[in-house]
């Protein structure tokens, strides 16, 4: 008798503990939270360039800008360079920097460009291109090279149209250029690539 009121006791406790224990794991928690969100929208790279410094537009390759050379090169003689200036710069809304690159000219014409050579140096902006300029430039495409010669090396370009690059070409009929020469034409057309940093 008094084990079985033993057991009774032992059993209603063990219930209490257990709706003890269940009572604990159903009371209520504060809680909070944080949120993060992330906007993001793609940079924007493009080139303009201008024969004169100021007036900057697009030249696909279907409609090149035209260079204005000093000498007039459809009457050149041996032994004289023509020079002219070509700018480069970002776009307004170009929102990262990077690197201009020039190849070479693309030629047509009867032959002229076998003996026509030519180089590009980078000027400052406000200079014109000249023998003085051209002398004191940094080299892009070494003088008296075939006017299929890419330029060496890379130059910098700054986003929204910071920092323009100036170039500055120099072609020549070298001197004793032959006879063979004379009434000969080419038309070059030179491709600067711009490739963003990022």
């Amino acid at each position: 008798m008094r084990a079985s009121r033993f057991t009774r006791v032992r059993a209603v406790l063990a219930g209490a503990l257990v709706l003890g224990v269940g009572g604990t794991l159903t009371l209520a928690a504060w809680t909070d939270t944080e949120s993060v969100r992330g906007a993001f929208a793609a940079s924007k790279f493009g080139i303009v360039g201008s024969s004169d410094g100021v007036t900057f537009t697009d030249h696909p390759a279907s409609g090149p800008a035209a260079l204005s050379f000093v000498v007039t090169p459809t009457a050149l003689s041996p032994g004289v360079t023509s020079y002219a200036k070509f700018v480069v710069k970002t776009t307004a809304d170009t929102t990262v920097p990077g690197t201009l690159s020039l190849a070479g000219a693309t030629v047509t014409g009867t032959g002229l460009d076998t003996y026509l050579r030519y180089g590009v140096r980078t000027i400052p902006v406000a200079s014109p291109c000249s023998e003085t300029t051209f002398a004191a430039g940094s080299s892009v495409v070494a003088a008296a090279s075939l006017l299929t010669a890419a330029g060496a090396g890379s130059q910098a370009l700054a986003a929204a149209g910071g920092a323009p690059v100036a170039y500055c070409f120099a072609v020549t009929l070298p001197a004793g250029t032959p006879n063979a020469a004379q009434g000969l034409t080419t038309t070059a057309s030179w491709t600067f690539t711009a490739t963003s940093s990022s």
